[in-house]
């Protein structure tokens, strides 16, 4: 038996006018996004979202932009090249 699967979520970073955070980040909230970090004197917030909704988070009132995670990767501390 298959299961329908929906979207994978991906993380994102979300800048917003803190001025107007509390709004922004219910909007964003409407449009999809799981929040899971919140830093409200930055005016930032991560979270995850289904791929094919990040320009819906994009278009939301108070919204600056809206980017992806990502991954950085330090090579062993015994590896030849640091």
């Amino acid at each position: 038996m298959k299961g329908t699967s929906g979207p994978t979520p991906v993380g994102v970073v979300v800048a917003v006018d803190p001025d107007r955070f509390t709004e922004a980040v219910e909007g964003l909230r409407r449009a999809g996004l799981t929040v899971t970090s919140e830093q409200r004197v930055l005016g930032t917030l991560s979270g995850t979202v289904a791929e094919d909704r990040i320009g819906a988070l994009d278009a939301v009132d108070g919204v600056n932009f809206v980017d992806r995670e990502r991954t950085a990767r330090l090579p062993r501390p015994d590896s030849p090249i640091q």
